[in-house]
């Protein structure tokens, strides 16, 4: 018997640590692998943590709420087929040692050229692939980079050896090769695996008639904590501006047909709104700073977070890194991306990390305007409402006119601290600006 040492895995270049939801399996439970041990959550992303390997759980060393930092042992695993336990170092490793001498093992000469498949740096990539993985990977000479495009169906995207050996026979076109064995091997029943019982959610209490108490989620709580903290901390002062968006709408319905055809994906409002975001940000970058004490610090970066609603009514900001660096095809396909994969929950828990400025559609719920709380530790957050066609007036050569066009609202809630009126109603303005002037005539790019 062996001993495996089961690792936090890496999440994400933010995210050092993680906190323990519970534990799948328990001391003394048969695993096999890819079996999820336990469940962990950083922020509001919840995550499995699947067994690299096939054994018994003989040790938890945290517990239910703890927090851990990334690549710290959490469990003990016992394996067969090993004499003696690894060392730590080479458990951590993840990945069998290489035999360092073997000129004196006759026939050596003779031998394949090994592949270094298998020996390439998996730490570089914010993906969790389990050493079988990386074992057929490595027979089957699939460099790492060809791995991280391979569409995986466990958790938070996680490659499983169906989802290799699949590839592999629709690759090849025929069937998955095998490691050869030299001598054939019993096969063994796999022992049973127990079932975990896990305690069910307490019931809602009807306290008097038709009244219940309803125990908050985590999710929940985490948001309650987070709004009560931001409106502690920032002065909120809420800026409004009407904007009359008729040409955006008319180049949207006349693009969005062949905008699916040509780039398989539907356009929405939502790209557009961040991208005239983007814009206002460069024209006023005092609106992407946060605050320390009494230092303001000026991003780099912009990144927009998207508010987007859950199917359990819960809310997740997904964040765009580097928005202003994609054009209107890629902030589409980012958004559209994150969307699909939050209502999901299979988003990745770095994808929730370094926004600098938020965006929530209030308009997606039929609501005309918004005065949307701060996602600290941002200073502003711009609410769009719904587009409604109203009578407006119109300046013409020939005197003013009124037409129907198509109006909505921006409501932007800034941090008082360091964002004054003028800043934050100038920059609220420039957006509507943007979106007002949009050119009718423009090439999807």
């Amino acid at each position: 018997m062996a001993q495996y040492e089961l690792l936090l895995p890496k999440m994400g270049e933010s995210v050092a640590e993680a906190t323990i939801i519970k534990w799948t399996k328990q001391p003394g439970d048969t695993i096999q692998l890819d079996d999820t041990i336990l469940e962990i959550a950083t922020d509001k992303v919840d995550s499995e943590v699947p067994s690299p390997v096939s054994g018994k759980l003989v040790k938890q060393l945290f517990t239910a709420d703890d927090v851990v930092q990334v690549g710290a042992v959490i469990a003990i695993i016992e394996t067969e087929g090993g004499e003696s336990a690894p060392s730590a170092p080479a458990a951590k490793e993840e990945v069998p040692q290489p035999i360092k001498e073997v000129e004196n093992i006759p026939g050596v000469e003779q031998l394949p050229t090994a592949d270094h498949h298998q020996s390439q740096d998996f730490k570089n990539s914010d993906r969790f692939y389990s050493p079988l993985v990386k074992s057929i990977a490595a027979q089957e000479n699939i460099a790492l980079a060809e791995l991280e495009n391979i569409k995986g169906s466990g958790a938070e995207g996680r490659l499983t050896k169906d989802d290799l050996l699949n590839y592999i026979q629709s690759k090849s076109g025929g069937e998955v090769k095998q490691q050869p064995a030299s001598t054939p091997a019993p096969v063994a029943t796999p022992a049973p695996t127990p079932n975990v019982t896990t305690p069910a959610p307490k019931p809602a209490v009807s306290v008097s008639g038709g009244d219940e108490v309803i125990e908050m989620d985590r999710m929940r709580k985490l948001i309650a904590e987070h709004m009560v903290m931001s409106k502690q901390t920032s002065p909120h002062v809420t800026s409004f501006v009407e904007a009359d968006v008729t040409n955006m709408v008319k180049w949207r319905d006349k693009v969005k047909k062949s905008f699916e055809q040509r780039e398989n994906e539907k356009i929405t409002f939502t790209p557009i709104f961040i991208e005239a975001v983007t814009r206002a940000i460069k024209d006023f970058p005092m609106i992407n700073v946060t605050v320390n004490g009494t230092q303001i610090i000026k991003k780099r970066d912009i990144n927009i977070g998207m508010a987007a609603a859950l199917p359990s009514g819960n809310l997740i900001v997904p964040v765009i890194k580097n928005a202003d660096q994609l054009n209107l095809v890629g902030l589409t396909k980012a958004v559209n991306d994150l969307a699909t994969r939050a209502r999901n929950s299979k988003l990745k828990p770095d994808e929730t990390q370094n926004g600098t400025f938020t965006l929530t559609n209030v308009g997606s719920f039929g609501n005309v305007m918004g005065t949307p709380i701060i996602n600290q530790p941002q200073v502003a957050i711009l609410a769009v409402g719904a587009i409604k066609k109203k009578p407006a007036v119109l300046e013409t050569e020939y005197g003013d006119v009124i037409a129907i066009r198509h109006m909505m609202f921006l409501s932007l809630s800034y941090d008082h601290r360091v964002v004054d009126g003028a800043l934050g109603g100038s920059f609220v303005r420039r957006v509507a600006d943007y979106l007002e002037n949009w050119d009718i005539n423009r090439e999807i790019s």
